[in-house]
């Protein structure tokens, strides 16, 4: 006997557990489930892929999932036509100011509720909390009355302004629980060394809270970047137009085109997908840190 062999052999073996066809069934089940739901949730979106990259005569003969001839030509006329290079542009200006604008007040504003004593402090707190219940749509008619009273209306900034009031309920929500949960020991040993309360607030508690700002900007990115409705009853100089309403322009053109209408979703989708995958982890401790807080 070799001594790989003997060693073996004097390795107790490890029992083997018993099938529970109770514990494996659901899970078996709940699986498929699962996967089944995926398919469907996934299958529009691959349709709008597959589309982009067919041509007309392909989508009028109905063919697979799968194109037979993949092309890059209809992405390349959609990206050409209509101005959808200036549509882009402005939806990209529009959601980077935004964004940055949500991140800076309501990091601000955050740690003013998190670490700062004041009166009405807690009633200010719940009053933002509770413009959560409020619907959007509510809002619409004052916002495009008080836009034309100011002069404002049908400019990026009458889309740039309401983006950022409405983030406010659950910027303030999340940062607030974020900075929470910095130890106060932290703040009280940059007091000591004599720093005040914007460097410490920039110093310790943005490094710290960097997955909550990281999950407020997508949280702003997203829906600001998708936003139809204001900026359909706002917008009327074609040059100002966002991607969205640009999407609508390009299907009034192209009816039947289902190929190009696909495309020009795809445009639109692509961005916010790839910024969402490169900060998906910091998403999710964002979110998993903010409900701990």
């Amino acid at each position: 006997m070799t001594a790989v062999a003997a060693v073996a052999a004097t390795r107790p073996r490890r029992a083997r557990r018993p099938f529970r066809p109770r514990v494996v069934v659901p899970r078996v089940v709940m699986g498929v489930l699962l996967a089944g739901y995926a398919l469907v949730s996934l299958y529009p979106f691959l349709w709008m892929v597959s589309a982009a990259f067919k041509t007309r005569e392909e989508m009028i003969a109905g063919t697979g999932l799968i194109p037979d001839n993949p092309t890059f030509a209809t992405l390349a006329d959609t990206w050409s036509q209509i101005n959808f290079v200036d549509y882009f542009l402005n939806s990209v200006r529009v959601t980077a100011v935004t964004t940055v604008l949500v991140v800076i007040i309501y990091s601000l504003a955050a740690y003013g509720f998190a670490v700062l004593r004041f009166p009405g402090r807690d009633l200010l707190y719940k009053l933002f909390l509770a413009l959560l219940f409020v619907p959007s749509v509510v809002t619409l008619l004052p916002i495009v009355l008080l836009e034309r009273n100011l002069g404002i209306l049908g400019t990026h900034l009458g889309l740039i302004l309401p983006f950022v009031n409405g983030t406010a309920p659950l910027a303030v929500l999340l940062l607030t629980n974020a900075f929470s949960t910095v130890p106060q020991e932290l703040r009280d040993a940059a007091r000591v060394d004599g720093a005040g309360d914007l460097r410490i607030f920039r110093t310790v508690y943005l490094p710290i809270a960097r997955p909550a700002l990281i999950t407020i900007a997508l949280l702003t990115a997203i829906p600001t970047w998708n936003e139809y409705l204001l900026s359909r009853v706002s917008l009327n100089d074609p040059s100002r137009y966002t991607l969205p309403i640009g999407l609508q322009a390009l299907q009034s053109e192209t009816v039947v085109q289902y190929n190009v209408l696909m495309a020009g979703a795809l445009i639109v989708v692509i961005p916010i997908v790839l910024l969402f995958l490169s900060a998906q982890r910091y998403f999710v401790n964002g979110l998993v840190g903010a409900v701990k807080g």
